[in-house]
């Protein structure tokens, strides 16, 4: 029973984070248990090659779900499975109780991405309870020191991801410049969401779409220096560090501290802007894990934290939670369905 109430609580667990917000997970319903899995379609191949973050993003998913059933009273609990060839990550499945968690659906629903200005960081006492949160699975989160640095870093390793084409043509597919597109309000990065202006939204578009011309000529660079300073906006930045030889399931559970981190940060009235540049680019990796004197491979993830001035634009979902139980109707939440990409 609790299965099939769960299928009427999907759309709210749309809400949890995944990168150029692509939505890659896809549950399949079966008698005993609900399968998690993903479409490849959905995935980032050229800007996340290793799926460190389609993982994490898996991991994110799992923990909403967990949340969302418990809040409404409903029995589940999570056992993992992964298996890259069956594309899937684990099984939702019948518990004697509901899972225990301090947040609630209405965490879920308020957590957003803020590229914004923040007031100030996180206090000692808000970077304890982050500490805390990822310690209890064997990581932690730092507070990235010398951010004079890290502004170079981010420079550096944006204009290294805009002089990949392969990168810069995932991004174009997922980038929503355009409010008349059918997708704007479905998936991927809005205008909005990015905090771009109408005027710069435009430009983006056209200098995107000269790309193959303009990338020999220094585009690469011109669209880093256009996207100015994160860090400049306010704010600490923060490493979640992982254990040592994480596998690859060991990253998707360590998506499901992430979204905990993310909601004790909301609790503290804080928000974050994930920086996945300085990880995704190795050099950039590399200088953090000096600087954090820790093995870089074990950065999972990098986010500048702070109070927000204003609040963010909510990001789009492909399912409206809106709609309740008949939206799991739409097209693409299943692998049942024999769906893909909307």
């Amino acid at each position: 029973m609790d299965l099939a109430a769960f299928r009427g609580l999907e759309p709210l667990c749309w809400r949890a984070p995944s990168a150029h917000n692509t939505q890659p997970w896809r549950l399949r319903y079966e008698r005993w248990a609900v399968t998690v899995g993903w479409d490849p379609a959905d995935t980032l191949p050229a800007g996340d090659p290793t799926g460190r973050d389609l993982r994490l993003s898996l991991g994110a998913f799992v923990e909403t779900c967990l949340i969302v059933a418990a809040d409404a009273g409903l029995r589940l609990d999570w056992v993992a499975d992964h298996d890259a060839a069956d594309r899937r990550v684990g099984r939702l499945r019948p518990a004697r109780r509901p899972y225990r968690t301090p947040f609630r659906t209405a965490d879920v629903w308020d957590r957003r991405t803020d590229r914004g200005r923040f007031t100030d960081g996180p206090d000692a006492g808000v970077v304890a309870a982050l500490d805390d949160v990822a310690a209890r699975a064997g990581g932690a989160v730092r507070v990235v020191p010398d951010e004079g640095r890290a502004g170079g870093l981010l420079r550096a390793a944006d204009r290294h991801l805009y002089g990949d084409p392969a990168v810069v043509a995932e991004l174009r597919r997922w980038l929503r410049l355009d409010p008349a597109r059918r997708d704007y309000r479905a998936d991927g990065l809005t205008d909005t969401c990015l905090g771009l202006s109408r005027p710069a939204a435009v430009g983006l578009r056209a200098a995107l779409a000269a790309y193959p011309v303009l990338r020999p000529l220094g585009l690469p660079r011109a669209l880093a220096a256009a996207g100015g300073d994160p860090l400049a906006r306010g704010g600490a930045l923060l490493a979640l560090v992982a254990p040592p030889d994480l596998d690859a399931s060991g990253q998707v559970e360590f998506g499901r501290v992430l979204l905990r981190v993310w909601l004790t940060l909301q609790a503290a009235g804080l928000a974050a802007h994930p920086l996945s540049q300085l990880v995704d680019v190795a050099g950039a990796r590399d200088v953090l894990g000096a600087l954090l004197d820790v093995e870089p491979g074990r950065i999972l993830h990098v986010t500048r934290v702070g109070r927000p001035v204003a609040p963010a634009t909510r990001s789009a979902r492909r399912v409206d939670p809106r709609a309740g139980a008949a939206a799991s109707a739409k097209p693409s939440p299943h692998l049942d369905e024999g769906c893909t990409h909307p």
